[in-house]
């Protein structure tokens, strides 16, 4: 499946560093020096910045570098596939990170996450784990904007699986 750049484009709205300080505790917690893929992540992804500044080794890849997370099948020397990917490619991306058996960690929006019979059944089948925040997430457009200018209507949470030590976490978040 190739993605094309228009969906790309629309789909592309960049996480705050707050909404990424939650996972770090866990991170560490399961592996002292993990190798993170960010498969919807480019080298200006504040996931690749903090992970790399952890000292933790990260491969991104983007749709835009000609890297599509569909055709990438390698993961056998990966700990942890984290990002934030593709709002219109959920079904799709829920069903892959599934299928490749590796701990994963994807924020996305709530809304409607379980309400496919797709989605209702991939979830019901397989085991993982949700982070809630007690804020909502607001994105980036563009990092060179000072703060997050994407407001969503909607709450996002960590859909995860093999990080968190039990199925619910409820989580503070910091957005200051």
């Amino acid at each position: 499946m190739k993605l094309d750049l228009i969906t790309v484009k629309q789909d592309e709205y960049y996480t705050p560093q707050y909404a990424i300080d939650p996972l770090l505790a866990h991170i560490k917690a399961r592996w002292a020096n993990p190798t993170i893929w960010c498969p919807f992540d480019t080298e200006d992804s504040l996931y690749v910045k903090t992970f790399r500044a952890l000292g933790w080794k990260v491969h991104c890849t983007h749709i835009q570098n000609g890297q599509d997370f569909f055709q990438t099948q390698e993961t056998e020397n990966i700990d942890i596939i984290v990002s934030n990917p593709p709002y219109s490619l959920k079904n799709e991306v829920f069903e892959s990170l599934f299928a490749r058996k590796v701990p994963f960690a994807m924020l996305v929006g709530v809304v409607g996450i379980f309400e496919s019979k797709k989605r209702f059944n991939l979830f019901k089948d397989n085991d993982f784990e949700i982070m809630y925040f007690d804020k909502r997430i607001s994105y980036f457009k563009d990092y060179n904007d000072p703060k997050p200018s994407l407001n969503p209507p909607f709450s996002s949470v960590y859909i995860c699986q093999g990080l968190l030590p039990s199925k619910i976490i409820f989580q503070t978040i910091n957005k200051k």
